[in-house]
């Protein structure tokens, strides 16, 4: 496995104390009550389309095709992650279309599947998955072991019953141990403060061409607790290099989740999303929200959006409203619906609470407008 060298940028307190919440960086209020549930007795959250490899959403028969994470509504909507699956559902004008379970009952060689991001080629009908696999097959009880895969198959079917079949064995993304980045092998973890090796998320350089694969990380070697970064590899080969974090958030901030880059009027623009809940204690901390940095070069340097990084945040009076956002290629952003209407989060004691109160959906999208450095909402 090669290495690569790259400078780190870092996102610091400084970029968070020149922080300022404009009405245009705040995303729109959401009722929990108006909500409608695409697939009711299932929580779903992270979601990630199937994009063409310059990164346009990839149009199907006229719908766009996405991928979920998805669980059995338990008693407790928390508990979701221990059962988490994969679905392909279809996307058009507002309406959803459920075509099941993405990946077989035994494909996965982790016990849950997590985030990742999905290419497809028309020529082909090829779709290659990548994904995170949690913990390990058959386990008990489950842990927070955090691997990346890749697997390619084939799409079949039309719009009454989208499916990909014949899915490629799993290849394991930079396995063993490497340079830079904490390997996740932790029984246990405590949510907010779980270590990152998850979310790979592909992105094509049109300059060059080169494939690569971004993801939520956690820095080797770190001192602190809040060791957050954005991982990078680049595809050389059949392998993929490492190269050291394209971000670092040491000492600041421990997940920067769901990173993907969106390359936008000839400059690339970085995003993910995290929690005010993952600053470190005493330093300078921003809402739940999309954050972001804008560069010329896939090499950077990179600098913050609006000054701080904040793109689009929850409203004060809902501050965990909406999480885990996808920009698309075409500035659209899909989240899902966490806890509307509340001030409490998933870090409230009462399960049945949660329950009552977690929304479990895919969020109302809204647009980003870019202008160098400088984005915002659209009216």
């Amino acid at each position: 496995m090669s290495v690569l060298t790259s400078p780190t940028t870092l996102w610091t307190r400084e970029h968070l104390r020149a922080l300022s919440i404009e009405p245009c960086h705040q995303i729109p209020l959401v009722d929990g009550k108006r909500l409608k549930h695409p697939l009711p007795g299932f929580d779903l959250w992270d979601l990630w389309p199937l994009q063409l490899a310059d990164g346009t959403t990839a149009v199907v028969e006229g719908w766009t095709l996405w991928f979920v994470l998805s669980a059995p509504a338990g008693e407790d909507p928390e508990a979701r992650h221990d059962f988490v699956r994969i679905r392909l559902m279809a996307a058009r004008g507002g309406e959803w279309r459920d075509h099941g379970d993405a990946l077989p009952d035994d494909l996965n060689p982790g016990s849950r599947e997590w985030a990742g991001s999905a290419l497809y080629d028309p020529e082909t009908g090829a779709v290659t998955l990548y994904w995170t696999a949690s913990g390990l097959r058959g386990e008990e009880p489950r842990t927070f072991i955090q691997r990346m895969f890749e697997t390619t198959g084939a799409l079949t079917g039309d719009a009454s019953a989208f499916a990909v079949e014949d899915w490629s064995e799993p290849r394991e993304i930079a396995g063993g141990p490497i340079p830079h980045y904490v390997l996740v092998t932790a029984a246990e973890g405590v949510p907010g403060m779980i270590k990152g090796f998850r979310d790979p998320a592909h992105f094509r350089d049109p300059a060059d061409g080169a494939d690569y694969l971004l993801f939520t990380g956690s820095l080797k070697g770190s001192a602190s607790p809040w060791n957050g970064c954005i991982g990078l590899l680049r595809r050389e080969g059949d392998s993929w290099a490492v190269l050291p974090p394209l971000l670092s958030a040491d000492g600041l901030n421990n997940e920067q989740e769901r990173p993907h880059i969106v390359f936008h009027a000839g400059r690339y623009y970085l995003f993910w999303s995290t929690q005010r809940k993952v600053f470190a204690p005493g330093e300078p901390n921003g809402p739940n929200g999309l954050y972001g940095m804008v560069a010329e070069h896939m090499e950077g340097p990179w600098l913050p959006l609006n000054g701080s990084g904040l793109v689009a945040g929850n409203p004060p009076e809902a501050p965990v409203q909406t999480y885990s956002w996808w920009v698309t290629q075409e500035l659209t952003v899909h989240g899902f619906v966490d806890y509307p209407n509340s001030l409490k989060g998933n870090d409230h004691g009462d399960a049945a609470w949660r329950r009552a109160h977690f929304a479990g959906v895919p969020a109302p999208v809204f647009r980003l407008v870019l202008d160098g450095a400088r984005a915002e909402i659209a009216a």
